[in-house]
Formats: structure tokens, C-alpha cells, sequence
């Protein structure tokens, strides 16, 4: 599904006219190294406009790309075909090399939680449930490098009623993602997948 949606990507900027008088481009979307790529795994979809499915890839510069995720785009279609259809999900987004790789004194900067998702939702993208932390866009500061997003994907336990702590509320940075999946006994993710971006000015 990935490679399809980058060749039509690629087709797309090929055709003719397609962009008007702006020079035509071919857009490469760079796959991750394998140590990053370990950290892909369920089939879980995280899907923009223009580029779909960015899971396990970086977000290429070409066309704007960068800037648009960061200053236009709203949060993605997030698509799990394995849902269980009767289960609920918890999603969470967080960037672990805040504010830099090399010295994440911020990690894990929380991006985006949502409960009580739906299995069948899931299923088609819809990420329909309780939002404990509103979608904030990718902005990496200007030279620090690239940034992993990070998208974690858990089976919400039966009856499990799960909430912020006051602290956490007032501080996006420094959350223990670890810590918050023990409190609330949601095991080891479902399904994780990451994209990389940096500053669209470096």
C-alpha cells in the first residue's frame, strides 16, 4: 500500500502540466535505516494529504512537504486493519529527541492521545474517541536535526477509564509514555510506526 502510494505520488509529479509552469520533480521518499525501521511493526497507517501513508519514512522536502506538515496539515488518518472490531484503542503520538536527538531532555514530547477508539473505526482510518491531548503539528526547531514521530498503538483494557494526571495535563515534555502504560495496564503496543522530519528551513 506504502509503495503504491509513493508511485502514484511519483506519477503525479511526472505528468505533464501536472504542477503548471513550476519544474517538475520526482519526489524520493527515503526509507528509514534499519534501526529505526525495528520500530515499525503492525501495519499501522499514519496518512497525510498529498503524501498518504508516512509511516516508516522521512518526510521528503520536495513540494513544500515539510512545511505543510508543520504549518498546514491537520492531524493524519491513522488506519489499523487488524482492529478488533469490538475493542477499544489508545493512540499515542510522541517525539522521543526533544529537543534534539543527541540530548532529549524533553522526551517523550506528547504530540497527540486519543482513548476509547473504536476497533471498527480504526479499521478505516477514523481515530474517533476521547482526546486527552489535542493534535499538535511536527515543528522541530530550526537545526536540530531530524525528529522521530512517533505513533503507539495499545488495546484499551475493558472498563479501563484512563486520564491524564494534573502534571501531565500542564507539560507536554518529559511524559513517561513507559510509566502511563503501566498505571493503566496497557501492555506492550498493539502496533508502532514512526515517521522523520526536520525543520523545513534547514
Amino acid at each position: 500500500m506504502k509503495l503504491l502510494g509513493a508511485v502514484l505520488v511519483t506519477l503525479t509529479l511526472l505528468l505533464p502540466g501536472a504542477w503548471g509552469s513550476q519544474e517538475t520533480r520526482t519526489c524520493v521518499f527515503q526509507s528509514l535505516t534499519e534501526e529505526d525501521r525495528k520500530f515499525c511493526r503492525g501495519d499501522l497507517e499514519i496518512i497525510y494529504p498529498e503524501v498518504g501513508d508516512v509511516g516508516c519514512t522521512y518526510i521528503p522536502k520536495c513540494h513544500g512537504y515539510r512545511q505543510r506538515l508543520s504549518l498546514e496539515w491537520g492531524e493524519p488518518r491513522v488506519r489499523f486493519p487488524r482492529a478488533k472490531k469490538n475493542m477499544k484503542y489508545v493512540l499515542v503520538m510522541v517525539d522521543p529527541d526533544a529537543p534534539n536527538r543527541a540530548e532529549p531532555s524533553l522526551q517523550f514530547w506528547r504530540h497527540w492521545m486519543v482513548t476509547d477508539i473504536p476497533g471498527l473505526d480504526l479499521r478505516v482510518g477514523n481515530v474517533d474517541g476521547k482526546v486527552l491531548t489535542a493534535y499538535t503539528r511536527p515543528k522541530p526547531p530550526r537545526h536540530s536535526g531530524y525528529h522521530r514521530y512517533q505513533f503507539h498503538l495499545y488495546m484499551q483494557p475493558a472498563g479501563e477509564i484512563i486520564e491524564l494526571s494534573d502534571e501531565e495535563r500542564d507539560s507536554l515534555g518529559t511524559f513517561n509514555l513507559e510509566e502511563f502504560a503501566e498505571v493503566f495496564d496497557l501492555g506492550r503496543p498493539v502496533a508502532t510506526t514512526q515517521f522523520i522530519t526536520k525543520n523545513y528551513e534547514d
